[in-house]
């Protein structure tokens, strides 16, 4: 089990095979004298699966050509209680060889951290009853958060530790508890630290002032209700408590690491320039900081590094929409652009106004487009922020397509509106001619009739 190796009969012979090399293993219905196992290996010109080692692969394709392989072995007992132990042995061998691999190919673009130096000749901040996200072990994780000579260090009430080098946060964030139902502390990393078995590149620790959920019972109490009115009273009195709370644990963590020569300031979301969209599956208010656009309440978190951001285009911006969707270009064109879907469209001139202040670039469009088509085009584009392509002839620069393609439509629409009322116009005008003609026609036989009387 320790090696993971199979050793398979044959001939007498014990001959070794590595668990990477088994596609499967089955039993077939046993019959009356015996019982049955068949082994199915990875074979050269088999469909890839998801569940082959990417070194299995290399190997078969290094191989496959001049070497022979084995498709698969059966064996036959009469006694089936050795051949459905051998069964789960080689099942729990090969859950077990994946989960290494999965944990290595988690592990493999982790950088190393240096350890953490605890302070012993002075008072260690401390802040305790933290609820810590991700969770480390799955469940809700509770414990301690310590500033210490070069970072931070969460212990939970299982003894589970998580370290935050100093050096290695990029951007760290208060939030406090102003109408919402927890005051946090977020840390953006420059560099993903593992959690458990996962890595996360966003780690918060969070205290809940009233819990997010609402018995139906107790929410048929009056306005009025003395007790109700307490309650509501508390609670004002704990979010101020923990808001002076966590914003003096974060001045105290500011002091050690600029006392050890590190640089840390946290930034307070702007709620007065939030609005609400959906960044994944949701609606979540949105909140802009100096460094950053963010929703750190609900999992998944959302943060969008301003200095990372090209340009913004705005969806299905009509008259008729009640909302409208917006597109964070970033500047690595490799990467797809984000989206928050269905932001209501009284606050488009509010994001707008906030944008020409940060100096980002904006466009807005009718139309929802390919993003992926669009990505593409621009990195094929030698000349995109030139004004004439490589012909010399004129074209819009940079982003200005986006505007200059839904103009484009707007005046193909006016044009078609022009030609309909030159045509109307051209209707009356022969319908005009047509009525001066009957009139000539008319009088002409007035005057033919009167020659007639005189004669």
């Amino acid at each position: 089990m320790q090696g993971q190796v199979l050793f398979a009969p044959i001939n007498g012979s014990q001959v070794p095979f590595h668990i990477s090399m088994i596609k499967n293993a089955v039993q077939p219905d046993p019959d009356r004298t015996a019982t049955y196992l068949r082994l199915n290996f990875f074979t050269p010109g088999q469909t890839a699966s998801k569940d082959i080692a990417p070194a299995t692969s290399k190997l078969i394709e290094q191989h496959g050509h001049n070497s022979m392989f084995i498709k698969e072995m059966l064996y036959r007992s009469r006694e089936s209680q050795r051949l459905t132990a051998a069964h789960r042995m080689i099942q729990e061998l090969r859950k077990r060889f994946r989960q290494h691999a999965a944990k290595a190919a988690e592990e493999a673009d982790l950088i190393p951290q240096e350890k953490l130096v605890k302070m012993r000749d002075q008072r260690i901040p401390r802040m305790a009853d933290l609820t810590m996200r991700p969770f480390i072990s799955g469940k809700k994780t509770t414990g301690t958060l310590e500033a210490h000579t070069n970072g931070l260090r969460f212990t939970s009430k299982k003894h589970e530790i998580v370290d935050i080098m100093y050096g290695n946060i990029k951007h760290s964030l208060f939030q406090p508890c102003e109408n919402e139902v927890m005051v946090l502390i977020h840390f953006y990393l420059k560099n993903p630290v593992l959690v458990g078995r996962k890595k996360s590149q966003n780690v918060q620790f969070l205290t809940e002032v009233v819990d997010a959920s609402v018995a139906l019972d107790s929410a048929r109490r009056s306005m009025y209700d003395p007790d109700e009115l307490d309650e509501e009273q508390r609670e004002r009195q704990l979010r101020k408590k923990l808001n002076e709370m966590f914003k003096e644990f974060c001045k105290k963590m500011e002091r050690v690491a600029k006392h050890h020569r590190f640089h840390l300031e946290f930034d307070i979301p702007y709620r007065d320039l939030g609005f609400h969209g959906v960044p994944n599956r949701e609606m979540v208010l949105i909140q802009p900081t100096v460094r950053c656009l963010v929703n750190l309440t609900e999992t998944p978190f959302f943060l969008v590094e301003l200095d990372r951001v090209e340009h913004i285009h705005f969806e299905r911006c009509t008259f008729r929409s009640k909302n409208f969707d917006m597109i964070i270009i970033l500047q690595n064109f490799d990467v797809l652009p984000l989206s928050i879907n269905a932001v209501p469209m009284n606050e488009l001139d509010a994001i707008q106004e906030w944008l020409t202040d940060c100096s980002i670039t904006y466009t807005a469009g009718q139309a929802s487009m390919s993003w992926k088509s669009v990505m593409n085009l621009v990195k094929g584009d030698p000349r995109f922020y030139e004004e004439t392509d490589e012909h010399g002839e004129s074209k819009p620069a940079g982003w200005q397509f986006l505007q200059a393609d839904d103009n484009h439509d707007g005046n193909e629409e006016e044009d078609d509106g022009d030609e309909d009322y030159s045509a109307g116009d051209d209707d009356d005008e022969d319908e005009d001619e047509e009525d001066e003609d009957e009139e000539e026609d008319d009088e002409e036989d007035v005057n033919g009739d009167d020659d007639e009387v005189g004669v």
